[in-house]
């Protein structure tokens, strides 16, 4: 107030603001805040900075008696205003916080909708970098106020939003050290005169003992199971848990007879008793499908006794047990960059492993219903895992692989279906005419040096190869000789192919030589760069050129050999002598004697 009060023209600017804002939430359009924009006084930043306040007081007051639509309408307005350049573009990040921050997760639900369904705009150059973290922080502080057992499926879809949203370049949200929650410590109770488990379930229930939120009532509740239950197994049933929390206490000798023995116990438990469908919640299950048309149903297990007997007759909670080993077991068998030396199994812990995963699966494939189904989906989920785990240990690397070739054929043409459906495609070369070039760059009295040779060329030995294979014997005749590289096999097919083929008359009267190009660089000397520019030599090839060599003779020769390079079998000196034409007469009649000398020679 104080602000406004030394300034009370901004009060009045941000009140106009807001009446226009809310004209334009009526009229479902941008144009009013266009309007106020563009009569406002100030540069852009203050512009935006108002009406960023102006839409902010708006949601203020429509949070006192608004609905979930009237909140979307003007986050969608909000939108529109900075893609039409009058907004600051964290402000639809700022009013969707603000918004999460003020509604019941109920409501929360409805918003977060709002927010999955415009990832892609979220995604666009307007808006990623300027509301990332913005995005990053209100799905965090959803995450914090929501339960882990009862808001299940919601915690799901704000971490597959966030996959969506960022890259999987983006290492933040990697755990890439492989750390472990230590600070999920499971309370149970640890010392046995304070153990209830010799009374009867019915009496404990009636010494005033609580339904907590997330356990299993009267009505949905399995009936006990006949497992004779005493703190021994209760003790150590739980005590697994920490096992499960710290994986790395296995490596040790001592813990791991302690795990070996507890879970040969428990394991033999969930053996000896079976679940049939109606001990699995049958009833339950079927309800919940009706209502809602799929199997969603995440159970809070707590560590009481008065629940164990329940809770080892519940088929989910079977099933939470045996993922946990599943779980430990991958990561003791794995490969993680970050273990220590240390953390090594020995023969007689691999084959237990081997030996209990089997019999966890089994297990898995017993409990109803659809035991068959979830095992398989549980293995599939755990065989991905092993792909992501391989990929942390590589570094990470992008699964964008760049390659200027491939950029360069997916240019040719605009419908690249099409392209590839030409009937121009449908072609094969003849030996002599595909290895021309190859072959006259192999003879010694042309001097090409081995790093401008076309068999050096990936793409030239890929289409080599190829042709080799449809039309020269010499492909599949077996051979003594090693290779250390492509080119070399190249080189050495050449040499067979040149005593066969005759080389076509025109291409040795057409094709520039290396004594021709020395020749005409000698005589260029510093009017290189008046040819350059009639061989369509672009400027950073020039500076590239001059960069290499100071020499003017030499930069005249770096000239003529970047030419023969990108022009292939179309660098014949009818085409050299063309540019020389075209860069002057002067040029032209130097060069005209190299030429004709040389022509006269072959």
């Amino acid at each position: 107030m104080l602000f406004y009060g030394v300034f009370p023209h901004l009060k009045c600017l941000l009140f106009f603001s807001q009446a226009s804002a809310r004209h334009a939430l009526g009229a479902k359009t941008s144009k009013p805040l266009i309007n106020v924009f563009n009569q406002m006084p100030g540069n852009e930043t203050e512009k935006k900075t108002t009406l960023d306040q102006a839409l902010r007081g708006v949601l203020g007051d429509q949070m006192q008696k608004g609905s979930c639509d009237d909140y979307l309408s003007l986050i969608y307005l909000s939108i529109d205003a900075v893609t039409e350049g009058i907004c600051s573009a964290t402000t639809p990040f700022l009013l969707l916080g603000d918004v999460l921050d003020c509604l019941p997760l109920d409501q929360c639900d409805r918003i977060f909708s709002f927010v999955e369904e415009n990832v892609s705009t979220w995604k666009s150059n307007s808006f990623y970098s300027a509301g990332k973290n913005y995005l990053l922080r209100m799905c965090n502080d959803l995450l914090r106020r929501l339960s882990k057992s009862q808001n299940t499926v919601f915690c799901g879809r704000i971490q597959l939003f966030l996959a969506r949203l960022f890259p999987l370049s983006e290492k933040s949200g990697l755990n890439l050290q492989s750390q472990f929650n230590l600070d999920n410590i499971t309370v149970f109770n640890k010392n046995e005169q304070e153990s209830t488990l010799g009374q009867k379930h019915t009496e404990e229930k009636e010494d005033g003992m609580e339904v907590e939120e997330g356990e299993m009532g009267e009505d949905d509740a399995p009936a006990p199971c006949s497992i004779p239950i005493d703190y021994n197994l209760y003790r150590k049933f739980w005590t697994l848990q920490d096992y499960f929390r710290n994986p790395v206490q296995c490596y040790d000798k001592f813990s791991w007879m302690t795990f070996l023995k507890f879970s040969d116990e428990t394991l033999a438990v969930f053996k000896s008793y079976k679940l049939d469908d109606m001990q699995a919640s049958k009833r339950k299950l079927e309800e919940l499908r009706a209502s809602s048309g799929e199997h969603v149903y995440f159970a809070k297990f707590l560590t009481s006794e008065k629940l164990m007997d329940l809770q080892l007759s519940d088929s989910n909670f079977r099933r939470h047990i045996l993922l946990q080993y599943l779980i430990l077991f991958q990561y003791l068998k794995g490969q993680v960059k970050f273990k220590s030396s240390s953390c090594i199994l020995n023969d007689d812990q691999t084959t237990w492993i081997e030996e209990t995963t089997k019999l966890v699966y089994q297990l898995l494939r017993e409990i109803p219903p659809d035991g068959d189904k979830f095992a398989i989906m549980v293995e599939h989920i755990l065989n991905t895992e092993e792909n992501w785990n391989a990929w942390k240990n590589e570094g990470c690397p992008s699964f964008v692989k760049e390659s200027d070739e491939l950029t360069r054929l997916w240019n040719l043409n605009h419908d690249n279906m099409e392209a590839c459906k030409s009937d121009s495609r449908s072609f094969m070369p003849s030996l002599d005419e595909f290895f021309a070039e190859a072959i006259e760059q192999a003879d010694p009295a042309n001097m090409v040096e081995e790093e401008y040779k076309v068999v050096r060329n990936p793409n030239y030995g890929w289409r080599a190869l190829r042709l080799l294979s449809r039309r020269s014997p010499h492909f599949f005749q077996p051979t003594n000789q090693k290779f250390k590289s492509l080119a070399d096999y190249l080189d050495s097919m050449v040499s067979k192919l040149a005593k066969e083929l005759p080389v076509s008359p025109s291409i040795q009267t057409k094709l520039v030589t290396n004594q021709q190009m020395d020749d005409i660089a000698a005589k260029l000397g510093a009017q290189w760069k008046t040819l350059a520019s009639h061989l369509d030599m672009n400027a950073s090839e020039l500076r590239e050129i001059e960069t290499d060599s100071e020499d003017v003779d030499m930069q005249a020769k770096l000239l003529l050999v970047a030419w023969q390079d990108r022009e292939g079998t179309q660098a014949t000196v009818e085409s050299l002598v063309t540019a020389l034409n075209a860069a002057g007469e002067d040029l032209a009649e130097r060069a005209s004697v190299s030429t004709s000398e040389n022509n006269s020679r072959r």
